[in-house]
């Protein structure tokens, strides 16, 4: 019976370290079966090699909202892989021409043009940690607010709505917090807000990315809305979470926190490792396949319902010389944190950027930073289907 299996996502020891099923399966059973939040079985890869093969394969599809898919979340509507936000992305050949039109905004060339800016805003939320003295929640003062600032800049929209984003966000990536009323009513205003933004743009463009989709005129209404939508969520939620999680895996040990100290040079190198060492990303990445494949030796059906563990991949001991070590070193470091093949993520030269600049200002401004409290003991964001922590107090 489905009600016997596993419940996925799995418990962790602690907020930072990985859960046992993931070595366990990788060695054991690659493909297993898993029950999700919804109550409904599917199948979880946990091997670097499977991982990657599935996610570069159009045959596993993000019709999520297929007769005879899992549903992900404890909610009909399933969030951000639900039915309602499938139909507002492209897929197929249309999917790579939005990535074609899309992925021009976010170029290594683009994100190294903002990053002066980034590193002032940065600075100036440290001056705010520093007035305000120690202890400080990094997530709240820092973490938070900069990437929410990064991406209100790109899509021209105020970063004085945060909070209005972030309830929104949490909503369309609830696994079990939210119930589908509360999803509902939040999901109606975060789409009549973006469309009267877009409209105001068509009115007064802007020097902005959806001002300039906006007049272009490629994306059709609920397109532009989708994408605005999906932008904001991963340019500020994802970011966020990672950059809180990353200087708690640091300070965790401070002696990667004194060796970056010592050579800065690491950084891009060390923000890669973090990637590659989050043992609390989340769900991971939901496929449906559409015929008969074999992935490994194991044959899949039709109908099937496959979640990708790119975590659990990124500690396979086949593409890691001591996958369950930091080295800040690590290279070359093929990581599957932003995915793979055609559905990567689009966004992955903004976050690299906004995680270099954030760690190097720390570096330089708080050098003596450290956690106020066991590593052991930091909070877990829980029931969204992206990992988090809710708070990371440090001192300095």
């Amino acid at each position: 019976m489905d009600a016997d299996l596993p419940e996925y996502p799995f418990t962790q020891p602690t907020a930072l370290e990985p859960p046992p099923e993931w070595e366990d399966l990788r060695d054991r059973c690659p493909v297993a079966d898993i029950r999700l939040a919804s109550g409904d079985r599917a199948l979880l890869l946990t091997r670097h090699a499977d991982v990657r093969q599935v996610l570069g394969d159009p045959r596993f599809t993000r019709q999520l909202d297929a007769d005879g898919a899992a549903r992900v979340t404890a909610q009909e509507s399933g969030g951000v892989f639900g039915s309602e936000q499938s139909a507002m992305t492209p897929t197929g050949e249309a999917h790579q021409q939005w990535r074609r039109l899309v992925g021009r905004y976010f170029t290594a060339r683009r994100m190294t043009a903002m990053q002066p800016r980034m590193a002032a805003m940065a600075g100036s939320l440290i001056d705010g940690l520093v007035a305000g003295g120690p202890p400080a929640d990094l997530v709240k003062g820092f973490a938070f607010p900069l990437p929410v600032w990064v991406i209100c800049d790109l899509l021209g929209v105020p970063d004085s709505d945060r909070d209005r984003f972030s309830h929104w966000s949490d909503t369309m990536l609830s696994l079990t917090r939210y119930t589908q009323d509360e999803i509902d009513a939040a999901q109606l205003e975060f789409g009549e807000y973006l469309w009267a933004h877009i409209e105001a743009k068509r009115a007064g463009p802007g020097d902005d990315l959806i001002s300039d989709l906006t007049a272009g005129g490629e994306l059709s209404p609920i397109e532009l809305i989708g994408t605005a939508q999906g932008l904001l969520i991963a340019g500020h939620e994802t970011t966020a979470n990672m950059i809180g999680k990353m200087v708690a895996m640091l300070l965790a040990d401070r002696s990667r926190w004194e060796r970056l100290l010592a050579e800065p040079a690491l950084v891009r190198t060390a923000v890669e490792e973090v990637l590659r060492f989050d043992a609390n990303p989340g769900f991971g990445m939901p496929r449906y396949i559409t015929e008969d494949t074999v992935v490994g030796d194991v044959k899949l059906t039709a109908g099937s319902t496959v979640i990708s563990s790119m975590a659990a991949a990124n500690r396979d001991a086949t593409a890691f010389e001591r996958p369950a070590e930091m080295d800040l070193t690590r290279t070359p470091n093929p990581h599957l944190a932003f995915g793979a093949g055609p559905h990567s993520c689009i966004g992955q030269a903004l976050a690299r950027t906004e995680l270099q600049t954030a760690l190097t200002v720390l570096l330089d401004r708080l050098p003596g930073l450290r956690l106020a409290g066991p590593a052991a003991d930091l909070p877990r964001r829980e029931g969204l289907i992206i990992g988090g922590l809710e708070r990371v107090v440090v001192t300095w």
